[in-house]
């Protein structure tokens, strides 16, 4: 139900829908582009991932600036859908799970959890070395994540 009123709000013409997916696309790859090398390979392997565990999920490209260009985050890239709902009834479209270079390797973050604490306490065990506040798992880079973990991790929360 919500999943679908999510794609309602989403959905445009068919063609309109994809000419933007093929921006995003896009807009994704000159991200990565534009990543530190140190990273880059980290990043575009998680992003070939969770495109291989959920093929045809939406993509999404943030580019870390508010409405009046203020920059408010770094860049992330979004898969899947989630709908936010604000404490004044009001609600937005976003992402359900997310990945971003940060200064020191890379983030993921886990729209809709149950709790502050549920990462961590579903994850936390087996991820590897990685840092679990809230909704945001900091780590270095994959080879510090146990892939069999994170695969999980993907499969099950982005639904």
């Amino acid at each position: 139900m919500l999943r679908d009123l999510i794609i309602e709000r989403l959905s445009n013409s068919p063609h309109t829908f994809a000419t933007i997916a093929m921006k995003i696309e896009a807009q994704i790859q000159s991200y990565i582009d534009q990543i530190p090398v140190d990273k880059q390979g980290d990043i575009s392997a998680l992003h070939q991932l969770i495109i291989a565990l959920k093929p045809g999920c939406k993509l999404w490209f943030f580019e870390g600036k508010d409405e009046d260009g203020k920059v408010v985050s770094n860049p992330n890239i979004g898969y899947g859908n989630h709908l936010i709902v604000y404490k004044n009834g009001s609600s937005k479209a976003f992402y359900k799970l997310g990945i971003s270079a940060n200064s020191t390797g890379i983030s993921m973050y886990v729209m809709g959890t149950p709790s502050k604490d549920y990462l961590n306490e579903k994850y936390g065990q087996n991820l590897g070395k990685a840092k679990i506040t809230g909704y945001c798992i900091k780590f270095k880079s994959l080879k510090d994540l146990d892939l069999n973990e994170l695969n999980t991790l993907i499969s099950q929360e982005l639904v």
